[in-house]
């Protein structure tokens, strides 16, 4: 009697499987049906590219960022602020044809190069600056430089003419 109470409760588990898993794979179907690209591709296909392709970007940008990194370092030590101021230290020339160029990096480090012009002759100094300042006395021209470039935007250079000054002497 045990026996054929286990076989019918056997029996309709059975049937009771063979329901649940009709069941499943109907839900399954339409599940599938849902979930297909029109190309075909199943949801979990397509969530994989997906994955894939943020996990490309996630590299590229650490990459970036690496390299972003060692351009702002390097930017630093470019120069980045500029200034000229040209002007006429003797009498007997004639024009602004002298100047006094100011080079600035982030830090203020730099060059100021001054350029003497006369009928004889050119002569070019250079000065170095650190933390933006020289090692030496400037003169009017390479101060007035130095300033103007401090104060320059960087990336945009300031340029002065300064009146010539042998336009009021003589006569």
């Amino acid at each position: 009697m045990v026996a054929a109470v286990l076989a019918v409760l056997l029996c309709a588990a059975l049937v009771l499987v063979a329901i649940l898993a009709r069941r499943v794979r109907r839900f399954e179907r339409r599940l599938d049906g849902i979930t297909r690209s029109a190309e075909g591709w199943s949801l979990e296909a397509i969530l994989e590219g997906h994955l894939d392709r943020v996990l490309a970007v996630d590299r590229e940008v650490d990459q970036l960022a690496a390299r972003t990194a060692i351009l702002e370092a390097a930017g630093k030590r470019a120069f980045q602020r500029a200034a000229l101021v040209r002007f006429n230290p003797f009498e007997e020339t004639g024009g602004n044809q002298s100047f006094a160029l100011a080079l600035l990096d982030a830090e203020g480090d730099g060059f100021i190069i001054n350029s003497l012009h006369a009928r004889s002759g050119t002569r070019v100094y250079a000065r170095t600056l650190t933390g933006g300042r020289a090692e030496g006395q400037l003169s009017s021209e390479e101060a007035e430089a130095l300033r103007l470039a401090r104060a320059a935007p960087a990336g945009r250079p300031a340029v002065a003419d300064r009146p010539d000054q042998s336009a009021g002497r003589g006569a």
